[in-house]
């Protein structure tokens, strides 16, 4: 694994140049000599925080649209109230 740093204004200058190290190991951002960033590849990000998929891509159910569904109507009866 290769770490790589650029300053924050290589970042702006050169951001293809970034992602592309990501596959090499994450890219250390800094702002003003210090760092404050990492840039990950999506595959790092998800090894490193064990995720498999977000819960937006598991809701979002590929193929939904062909799926059939008619729900019956529901008939809600009401009674009035016994206070006594």
């Amino acid at each position: 694994m290769t770490i790589t740093t650029l300053s924050s204004q290589e970042l702006n200058q050169d951001v293809t140049r970034a992602k592309k190290a990501t596959c090499n190991g994450p890219v250390f951002i800094t702002d003003r000599g210090r760092s404050a960033h990492v840039l990950l590849s999506i595959e790092d990000y998800q090894r490193l925080t064990k995720q498999r998929r977000s819960i937006a891509d598991a809701l979002a159910m590929p193929g939904a649209a062909d799926i059939d569904f008619e729900p019956s109507r529901v008939s809600v009866g009401t009674k009035p109230a016994d206070f006594l």
